[in-house]
């Protein structure tokens, strides 16, 4: 029976803890992002929220690269890990955990967890024979390699023939527990497509894993036989529950149990898919704790149509990416263009024709011509309407009256790109009933009631649209509020687990329409988004909308 776990946060979620053999790329940015944007979702909803990443830093890979550098394996991960964190903070990502592998409170975590297993019985001394490939950290069946004994994966990587002793984990006894768990539990692996691809994994035979390797430095050494060391799938997977503890407790299980465990949400790449859905969760059975609420798969980025490698010379630098065209366009064109869960692809001409149209022009504009028909017509301040006048059938009402639970399910679902285009559906049709409406012509004609209930509703629309954004592009969406008059900080819906304490924007009113007030003064109106084509401001005619 699984021990108890009192769960102190509404929402926990992982991102894959990545590998130190380089610096992070983009498909590390890509899930890193998705999970900052579901963390600041849920805050904005009031829920109390644990966003873990970290860093995988052991096995032979890390030994040998460090070796061929000159310097420690230590050394070698913390300059990389320097590396990632740099990352993380150029794109806006606030995370609430960061594990390391190498550090004592996760080797005291492996340790514990290891001997749960150890006392189950379900660890064991056997011989390994086959093919390994180093990049990988595993065997591999000799009919998956390429010619000249090359791996699938890393085709410039020769694989080397192991016939040595190691201790091995009884996943062949979890088959029958794995398929009762997915089938009582069909929203464990998602998206559905996948859990079938595990399901006919597992019929199929499981068979006992290595969880040791001789002859290696690098790594923790098992507890009962320190001439072997723990192998670096099993120790990197712990670090879930190294992480679930707070960080003033001491690094046990019954702590995990007791602060943050189990996880809501582990978010992964499709090439880690087995190690996270077959290995993980008999793991965690065979050490008799709670298994996480869900795992989500999301594929892989190409660019241009063509897979990345660094062979071709086609891979995207994130950090050179992010210092071109700054944070909230990057989140914005991977979450909006690419269905989360499936492959997509970069284009460096899509992405920059995409945030003109929908931040710059679309959006941007939007606030831009309004905001200064405000200024002009109604004294620097929210029009004096009242919400409440607007009929159910006014056409920016009528979108934005259920858009926010319409938002709301689709970050629920991980369903950003639609997402987006609910929101761009409001900006659009905003956009559509300026230039029918024609404020300048109500303003010379002495219509002042339908001016102002045509500048308040589009204005509402653009703060509804700005707010709902916010966990993606959260620096537009704070201009957007800023200029709107409002004294919210949108950042702070990514704090580190101190959001009880700061006023943030909550989802149940600002969320909803008719939130601007009548006669609130308006901030000063400046571009939120500069085309990338030039990067200058954008400049607007707010009688025409055009840009000059």
């Amino acid at each position: 029976m699984n021990e108890a776990s009192q769960q102190n946060f509404a929402f926990s979620i992982t991102t894959p803890i990545y590998y130190v053999n380089d610096l992070p790329h983009i498909g590390s940015a890509y899930t890193t992002m998705a999970a900052d944007v579901l963390a600041r979702f849920h805050r904005l909803r009031g829920e109390k929220v644990l966003l873990m990443t970290g860093t995988d830093e052991h096995g032979q890979k890390i030994q040998r690269i460090a070796d061929e550098l000159g310097r420690s394996p230590q050394l070698h991960c913390d300059q990389i890990v320097a590396g990632f964190q740099s990352l993380w903070h150029a794109l806006n990502i606030h995370y609430d955990c960061f594990v390391r592998t190498t550090s004592p409170r996760h080797e005291a975590i492996v340790k514990e967890f290891f001997q749960r297993v150890w006392n189950r019985g379900d660890i064991y001394l056997g011989q390994q024979q086959g093919w390994y490939c180093v990049s990988c950290e595993e065997f591999k069946d000799e009919r998956e390699l390429l010619a000249e004994k090359r791996c699938p994966l890393h085709p410039n990587k020769v694989v080397e023939w192991r016939d040595e002793q190691n201790y091995f984990f009884r996943l062949s006894q979890y088959q029958l527990p794995l398929l009762t768990f997915y089938e009582n539990h069909p929203e464990f692996i998602q998206p559905s497509y996948r859990r079938n691809e595990v399901i006919r994994f597992v019929r199929q035979g499981l068979q006992d894993f290595s969880v040791s390797r001789i002859n290696l430095d690098w790594g923790f050494p098992i507890p009962n036989d320190p001439t072997h060391t723990i192998y670096v799938w099993f120790d990197a997977l712990l670090n879930y529950i190294t992480g679930s503890v707070a960080s003033d407790q001491e690094p046990t299980i019954h702590h995990a149990l007791n602060y943050g465990w189990p996880i809501s949400l582990h978010l992964i790449g499709k090439d880690i898919l087995r190690f996270h859905t077959v290995y993980w969760p008999a793991m965690l059975m065979s050490a008799d704790m709670p298994l996480p609420g869900q795992i989500f798969v999301h594929g892989f980025l190409t660019k241009d149509g063509q897979k990345m490698s660094k062979s071709l010379g086609n891979t995207i630098d994130p950090v050179a990416l992010v210092g071109r065209y700054g944070s909230d366009a990057i989140r914005y064109y991977f979450l909006k263009e690419i269905e989360f869960g499936k492959d997509g692809d970069f284009s460096e001409s899509r992405f920059i024709n995409i945030l003109n149209a929908d931040l710059a022009n679309d959006l941007g504009n939007l606030l831009n011509r309004t905001i200064k028909m405000a200024i002009k017509y109604c004294d620097r301040r929210v029009p004096d309407f009242s919400p409440s006048r607007i009929s159910d059938q006014h056409p920016l009402y009528s979108i934005a009256v259920n858009l926010g639970d319409q938002v709301s399910q689709a970050y629920t679902r991980l369903a950003f790109s639609q997402a987006c285009e609910s929101i761009l559906t409001l900006i659009r049709a905003g956009n559509k009933y300026v230039d029918e409406q024609a404020p300048w012509s109500l303003y010379k004609q002495g219509e002042i009631t339908k001016l102002y209930e045509v500048l308040y509703s589009v204005l509402e629309s653009v703060r509804l649209a700005g707010y709902l954004l916010a966990p993606i592009i959260p620096t537009v969406s704070n201009a957007i509020y800023q200029q709107l008059g409002f004294k919210i900080d949108l950042n702070a819906s990514a704090s580190n687990l101190t959001t009880e304490s700061q006023e943030l924007p909550d989802f149940s009113i600002h969320g909803s329409w008719g939130v601007l007030r009548a006669g609130d003064e308006l901030g000063e109106p400046y571009s939120v988004f500069p085309r990338l084509s030039d990067l200058t401001p954008i400049d607007s005619n707010p009688e025409t909308g055009s840009i000059q």
